[in-house]
């Protein structure tokens, strides 16, 4: 899980940033890792994420799938 982590944590690109991370037991001694992350949406999608990074080479050899748990967006209104 360390490698996966590591994996994960290896993804770098403007508009991203990782936060605290836990391992979750999901059934039978299997466990999933469970990460926080920050997009800056004008610079990065959560589908662009996803798809073309975390199941992209080298990433994919650790990572069978990913979803998405919750999501806040942040409006800011000017004027």
């Amino acid at each position: 899980m360390a490698k996966l982590e590591e994996a994960v944590r290896g993804v770098s690109m403007e508009g991203l940033t990782w936060g605290a991370s836990e391992l979750v037991p999901v059934v039978y001694g299997i466990k999933k890792l469970r990460i926080k992350v920050t997009i800056v949406q004008d610079l990065l999608s959560l589908d662009d994420l996803i798809n073309h990074h975390l199941c992209a080479h080298p990433v994919n050899q650790f990572v069978q799938s990913c979803n998405v748990a919750a999501e806040l967006k942040r409006v800011t209104i000017n004027g």
